[in-house]
């Protein structure tokens, strides 16, 4: 029988390393990798196209892309965490000190209203600083990954021909988020910002998610076990990575290798962990977020978000 080839995109980040090196390879079937150097564009093509067979796919993106009816589903092995706090800048000149300074004001959000970053960004100003979200425009830089999503009155598109970092100079935003805007005049709203995630972290248990794995329906149709399967390899490299982690065997780490290795230098747990269960709490909570903002008519039970054969694994 002929071996089962999946097309499959995914960024080369330390928990996929052995996944894209070939050190872990899968059970009945191979990755086909295809390299995108802007990984959004793959959501991209995967929410409108279904041009993968398995993709990594941001968190909200792919709430919205299952609420609409694309035929994917995921897997729950998610690939990317990290903090938010950092991720809303103002201009030093501004006067904006607060966030609650934010309200009845523009806010510029880089490309859509349902990129996770965003979502998981607006939270932080609602539940740590008390803004009103629908006391904010939201002045989008792009469209959505998932076309059929409409989203509330208070989110515009940006004037054709202005950027975000342009209309955040000239006063017309008060804040972005999400633009990494890298300028000696442009600074996060938050002071210490990555103190203020590891904060929340250890009030809160706030540990984001933003990215996870999806496969095409067809093919879990055709294969029930395939699910499983996938899961089992990214599994295997993630704990490969973790290991490395642990034992301080990255040469030279970068600001993601750091982040990890301090989440669980302060947990004591793993800081990727995959699977339903250890990540029941941060799933139910960016589900309410994407309820309270629009993104999601009604939360979904987390059971039907993910494939048959893959809702009790752990790793």
């Amino acid at each position: 029988m002929t071996e089962l080839l999946l097309r499959t995109v995914t960024r080369t980040q330390g928990n996929n390393a052995a996944l894209k090196d070939g050190t872990v390879r899968p059970s009945g079937f191979r990755f086909d990798f295809e390299e995108i150097p802007v990984l959004v564009q793959g959501f991209r093509r995967m929410v409108r196209g279904l041009e993968f067979d398995v993709s990594e796919m941001a968190l909200t993106t792919y709430l919205a892309a299952k609420a609409h009816g694309v035929a994917f589903t995921a897997v729950p092995a998610f690939l990317v965490r990290g903090f938010h706090h950092a991720a809303i800048q103002v201009h030093t000149a501004s006067g904006i000190r607060s966030p609650k300074d934010l309200a009845g004001r523009k806010v510029g959000v880089n490309r859509g209203y349902t990129v996770t970053t965003g979502v998981w960004a607006r939270a932080i100003l609602a539940e740590e600083y008390g803004l009103d979200l629908s006391t904010v425009t939201w002045v989008l830089s792009g469209d959505e990954h998932v076309a059929q999503y409409r989203p509330p009155a208070n989110v515009v598109p940006v004037e054709p021909g202005r950027t975000l970092e342009e209309l955040l100079r000239s006063g017309e935003l008060a804040a972005v988020i999400g633009a990494d805007i890298d300028a000696p005049d442009v600074a996060p709203l938050i002071p210490d910002p990555v103190e203020a995630g590891f904060a929340a972290l250890r009030e809160r248990g706030l540990y984001p998610i933003n990215h996870l794995v999806v496969v095409k329906d067809e093919l879990l149709r055709e294969r029930p076990e395939l699910g499983a399967a996938v899961f089992d390899a990214f599994a295997r490299s993630k704990q490969l990575y973790v290991e490395r982690l642990r034992s301080g065997a990255i040469e030279s780490p970068n600001a993601t290798d750091r982040m990890y290795a301090r989440v669980r230098e302060e947990t004591g747990a793993d800081p990727l962990p995959y699977g339903i269960e250890p990540n029941r709490a941060v799933l139910e909570q960016l589900m309410r977020h994407a309820v309270d903002q629009r993104i999601l008519d009604r939360p979904m039970p987390l059971e039907e978000l993910f494939a048959p054969g893959t809702l009790d694994l752990t790793a």
